[in-house]
C-alpha cells in the first residue's frame, strides 16, 4: 500500500496544494527527503506565481498530477548541506528554478543542458527517481541536489528577483543562444506580462533597441516610462502594423494566448528571428511563404540549464533588473490565480511564504 504524501520522507512539511481542476488551492501538509550527502535543505521565503502554475493547478495541459504543489522560482536560505556539497555554506541566499534533477550523463546534460534533459525531474508535477512524488515551491522547504541549487546574487532583491528563476531565463537563454544580443540592434518583446516585461529590461541591458508590440494600447506608457522601452506597437492597429513592416531584426514571442503569426513575421527584415517562448493550448498556424522569401527564422525555447540560469543571475544582478512584482501572503494565492488568469498584474506575484506559512 502507498504512503500518503505526509509519510513518504521524514521531513515533515507544509504548502498549499490544488487537488482537481477546480485548481483552488488550500492547506496541505506532506514531506521531503532527509539532507542527503550531495543535498541542499532551503527554507524558503519567497516564490514567484508563474503563469504555468495557473495552468497546472487547473489541469490545462491534461498532465497534471494530484495532489500538486507549485512553485518553481524560489528564493531562500541554506539551513542545512550534505557532506559532499562544495558550492554552498548554511546561511547562503539561494535559488531553486524549474528543474531540481537529469540524468547528468546524456548529451545535453555534458553540454550544461539539464533542462533538455530526458530524464529532467521538474520541481512539481514530477517524480524523483525512487517513484515519489515532488513538490514546488508554495511551502515552507525543500531539498535539492546542489547541482540544482542556484547561487542568488547577494545585490538582487530577493522578492522581485525570484521570478528570474523562471522569467528571467525563458527571455534570456533564447536571446543568447540566438544572437539576439547585438547593441544597436532592433528587438520587438510580443505581449507584456510576466515574460515580456523582464525581456524588455534585459533587451535593454544588451544595448538593443526595443519596442513592445502589444494589443492594449493602455499599457504603452508602462512600457516606455516604466520599462525603459524604446517604442510602442499596437498589434490589432493596422496602419501601425504595416508602417512597422521590415524594421525588426529579432522578435521574442512571449504570448500564450492564441494568436496569429503571420503579422510578426512581417515586422522582421531579411535574416530576421523569430523566437516562441509562450506555450498556446492549441497549434499555431506557421505560414512559410514569409519565411522562404525572407530567409527568416522560428524557433522556440525552454529555459536554460544551470550553467546558463547562474549567469542569468549574475548578468541581472550587475544591471540591476528584477521582475515588477506585487508581493502577497500565501492565504492569497486563490485570488491572484483568478487575476493571473485575466492578466491582472503587474507583473508577476510573488507569495511572501516566510512570513505567511510561519
Amino acid at each position: 500500500m502507498s504512503k500518503s504524501a505526509e509519510e513518504e520522507h521524514p521531513q515533515k512539511a507544509f504548502g498549499w496544494a490544488a487537488t482537481d481542476n477546480s485548481g483552488t488551492l488550500s492547506p496541505f501538509h506532506f514531506s521531503r527527503r532527509d539532507n542527503g550527502e550531495h543535498d541542499v535543505t532551503v527554507k524558503i521565503l519567497y516564490c514567484g506565481v508563474c503563469h504555468s502554475d495557473l495552468h497546472f493547478v487547473r489541469n490545462d495541459w491534461g498532465f497534471t498530477r494530484y495532489p500538486i504543489v507549485p512553485g518553481h522560482e524560489i528564493v531562500g536560505v541554506a539551513t542545512k548541506i550534505g557532506t559532499n556539497v562544495t558550492k554552498f555554506k548554511v546561511g547562503d541566499r539561494v535559488g531553486v528554478g524549474v528543474i531540481i534533477g537529469s540524468c547528468k550523463t546524456c548529451e545535453c546534460c555534458q553540454q550544461d543542458l539539464e533542462n533538455y534533459c530526458p530524464r529532467v525531474i521538474f520541481t512539481y508535477n514530477s517524480h524523483n527517481p525512487d517513484g515519489t512524488r515532488n513538490y514546488g515551491g508554495y511551502s515552507d522547504m525543500i531539498v535539492v541536489d546542489e547541482q540544482y541549487v542556484l547561487r542568488f546574487p547577494d545585490n538582487l532583491s530577493p522578492d522581485a528577483g525570484a521570478p528570474l528563476l523562471c522569467a528571467g531565463i525563458t527571455v534570456y537563454s533564447p536571446m543568447k543562444y540566438y544572437g539576439m544580443t547585438e547593441a544597436g540592434k532592433h528587438l520587438g518583446v510580443a505581449g507584456l506580462g510576466g515574460l515580456g516585461h523582464v525581456a524588455v529590461k534585459i533587451g535593454k541591458a544588451f544595448g538593443l533597441r526595443v519596442t513592445v508590440i502589444s494589443s492594449s494600447p493602455k499599457k504603452e506608457s508602462e512600457a516606455i516610462d516604466r520599462l525603459g522601452a524604446d517604442s510602442f506597437l499596437v498589434s490589432n492597429d493596422p496602419e501601425k502594423m504595416k508602417s512597422a513592416i521590415g524594421t525588426m531584426d529579432y522578435i521574442i514571442d512571449t504570448v500564450s494566448a492564441i494568436h496569429p503569426l503571420l503579422p510578426l513575421l512581417s515586422l522582421l527584415k531579411m535574416n530576421g528571428k523569430l523566437v516562441t517562448v509562450g506555450l498556446p493550448d492549441k497549434p499555431l498556424e506557421l505560414p512559410i511563404f514569409p519565411l522562404v522569401m525572407g530567409r527568416k527564422l522560428v524557433g522556440g525555447s525552454d529555459i536554460g540549464g544551470m550553467k546558463e540560469t547562474q549567469e542569468m543571475l549574475d548578468f541581472c544582478a550587475k544591471h540591476n533588473i528584477t521582475a515588477d512584482i506585487e508581493l502577497i501572503r500565501m492565504d492569497d494565492i486563490n485570488t491572484a490565480m483568478e487575476r493571473l488568469a485575466k492578466s491582472d498584474v503587474k507583473y508577476r506575484f510573488v507569495i511572501d511564504v516566510a512570513n505567511s506559512l510561519s
